[in-house]
C-alpha cells in the first residue's frame, strides 16, 4: 500500500501473520530505524513467532521500494539484539526467546526512557556508573541462558576459562591495538581486583608506590592494604605528569586514556617518557584502561602496553561497559608476572565465577559487547552533551571522554552546591574525595551514565540554578 508519494508501506502476508509494514522518507528518522522499530515491536508484541522466517531482505525491500541497504540494516541490528537468527542456506527466523512478563523488553523502548530504579533519588548524577538498565535485550538474555548450561570444571583454571582469554586476545587487538600472547592474559574480577593480584605478588611491606593525585581512590586503598607506601603523583590537564615522579617507586599507577578524574589523555610523546623512565628505576606501570571505550570527538591514543608490554600491566573490566555486578575483568602482563598471581590464585582459591566469563565470552564472540558499547557510546554522547549544554558557561574538565565531567569551582562552592542539590533530589559528589592530601582543584563530578537523557538535562538545570547562586554569594556579601 502507499500512502503518500514519501510514504510508502506493504503487508507482509503468511501462513501464520500479517504484518503491516511503512516507512516514511519525510520523517528524520532514517528509514532502517523505522522499519527496524516496526519489526522489533512486531517481535516483542507476540505478533511475529519464534521459529518464523522472515522474507528475505531483497524481497522485502522490493515490496517497501526502499534499497536492500535499508532492510539489511533493520536486520543487523535485530540481529546483534537478539532478536532474530539466521541459518545457514535457509534464511532469516524469529528467535526462540520469550519476552519477560509484564510486557515489552526494554530494549523494544529508547534507552532514555527508562525511569530511575525504585527507591534512589530522583535523579543521581555522581560518577562512576553506568547505565545497567540498557542490558536487558535479548542479546543479553541469551548469553546468560547459554552460559548457565556449562559444566563447571572440578579443578578451575586460576588463569580464567580458555576460551574466554581467548576472545579477549581479540577483542584488545581490535578495541585497543593491544597484541599479546593468550599466555599473557589472565581473567580477573575487575581492574581493582587486578591491581590487588599485581601488588600481592610484587609489592613488599614499605615498598613506594606511586598513585595519581587526584586519582582513583580504591587503587590508593587497595595498594595501602597491601603494605605499601602510597606517594600521590602530582596530574595536569594531560594526564600524569612525568617529570614529577619520584624514584624507588614499584609501582606506578596511572589511567591514561582518561585520567580520572580530571580526564586528561595523556600525550604520546608522554606516554613515551614515562615508559622510559620506568624502565631506568624498574618500575612497573600499572595502566588502568579506565573509560577507553566511551570517546566522544576525539581519536582513541595506543595503550601503554602496546608501547612496551615488559615494564607494564594492562588492566581492564566490563564494569562500565556492562555492569559492575557482572564481576569479570583481565590483566595483560608479561609471562613471569601471569605465573606468579596464577601461582599465588591457586594457592589461597581465589578465581573468577565460570558462569560471568561464559557470558561475556558469548558477549564478545558474537559481537554484541561490541555493539552494545557503540550503542551506549552514542546514548551517553546525548547526555554528555545535556551536561555542557547546560554548564558550559563554568570552567569543564575531562568532556571528551568517559561518564563524568568535572566542574570546578572554589572550595567552599563545591560543597554547598551538593548539600542544597540534596535537598531538591539530586545526588551529586565532590572532587575533594579523589586527593590523598590537601585538595588543589575544587568542584563537582557530574555524572551522566546512571541517569536518563531527560533527568540530566532536569538535573544540570537546577545545578546551573544553584552554582550560580553559590558564586554570586562571595558578591553579595561584599556589596552588603
Amino acid at each position: 500500500m502507499a500512502t503518500s508519494q514519501r510514504e510508502t508501506g506493504t503487508t507482509l502476508s503468511r501462513d501464520h501473520f500479517d504484518l503491516p509494514l511503512v516507512v516514511d522518507r519525510d520523517a528524520g528518522t532514517p528509514l532502517s530505524v523505522q522499519l527496524g522499530g516496526q519489526l522489533r515491536a512486531a517481535l516483542s508484541e507476540g505478533r511475529l513467532k519464534a521459529g518464523e522466517r522472515l522474507p528475505s531482505s531483497r524481497a522485502l525491500a522490493s515490496a517497501l521500494g526502499v534499497s536492500r541497504t535499508v532492510v539489511s540494516e533493520a536486520f543487523e541490528q535485530l540481529y546483534a539484539e537478539g532478536w532474530i537468527e539466521g541459518r545457514h542456506g535457509s534464511g532469516t527466523y524469529v528467535a526462540d526467546i520469550a519476552p519477560p512478563s509484564g510486557g515489552l523488553l526494554r530494549a523494544a523502548r529508547p534507552v532514555a526512557a527508562d525511569p530511575a530504579p525504585a527507591g534512589e533519588a530522583a535523579i543521581d548524577l555522581r560518577p562512576g556508573v553506568p547505565w545497567v538498565h540498557g542490558l536487558d535485550t535479548p542479546a543479553w538474555r541469551r548469553a546468560w541462558r547459554l552460559a548457565a548450561t556449562v559444566t563447571p570444571a572440578g579443578r578451575p583454571d586460576p588463569r580464567g576459562l580458555p576460551g574466554l582469554r581467548a576472545a579477549l586476545v581479540d577483542y584488545l587487538r581490535r578495541s585497543r591495538g593491544v597484541t599479546c600472547p593468550v599466555d599473557r592474559v589472565l581473567v580477573t574480577r575487575g581492574a581493582t581486583h587486578g591491581l590487588d593480584l599485581l601488588g600481592a605478588v610484587v609489592l613488599r611491606p614499605g615498598d613506594r608506590v606511586g598513585v595519581e593525585e587526584p586519582g582513583y581512590t580504591k587503587a590508593r586503598a587497595t595498594l595501602a592494604a597491601r603494605g605499601a607506601e602510597v606517594v600521590p603523583c602530582p596530574v595536569d590537564a594531560s594526564g600524569l605528569i612525568v617529570d614529577a615522579l619520584p624514584d624507588g617507586l614499584r609501582i606506578v599507577y596511572t589511567t591514561p586514556s582518561h585520567q580520572y578524574p580530571l580526564g586528561g589523555r595523556l600525550p604520546v610523546p608522554r606516554r613515551q617518557t614515562l615508559l622510559a623512565w620506568a624502565r631506568r628505576n624498574g618500575t612497573l606501570i600499572a595502566e588502568d584502561d579506565y573509560d577507553s571505550e566511551f570517546r566522544y570527538d576525539v581519536a582513541p591514543l595506543p595503550a601503554l602496553y602496546g608501547l612496551d608490554p615488559e615494564v607494564t600491566v594492562y588492566l581492564g573490566t566490563t564494569s562500565k561497559t556492562l555492569a559492575p555486578d557482572v564481576g569479570v575483568g583481565w590483566l595483560v602482563a608479561r609471562p613471569d608476572l601471569v605465573a606468579a598471581i596464577t601461582d599465588l590464585r591457586e594457592s589461597v582459591n581465589d578465581r573468577t565465577a565460570v558462569v560471568p566469563q561464559e557470558a561475556v565470552r558469548i558477549l564478545l564472540e558474537r559481537g554484541d559487547l561490541d555493539r552494545h558499547v557503540r550503542r551506549m557510546r552514542t546514548e551517553y554522547a546525548r547526555r554528555r552533551a545535556a551536561v555542557v549544554a547546560a554548564l558550559g558557561e563554568f570552567p569543564l574538565l575531562g568532556d571528551t571522554a568517559g561518564l563524568h565531567i568535572v566542574v570546578a569551582l572554589p572550595p567552599d562552592a563545591a560543597a554547598w552546591v551538593v548539600e542544597r542539590a540534596a535537598e531538591h533530589g539530586v545526588l551529586l559528589a565532590t572532587l575533594d574525595r579523589r586527593f590523598g592530601g590537601p585538595p588543589s582543584v575544587h568542584g563537582l563530578e557530574i555524572g551522566y551514565g546512571s541517569a536518563t537523557e531527560a533527568q540530566v538535562k532536569s538535573g544540570c538545570s537546577l545545578v546551573r540554578a544553584l552554582v550560580r547562586e553559590a558564586l554570586s554569594g562571595p558578591a553579595r556579601a561584599a556589596a552588603g
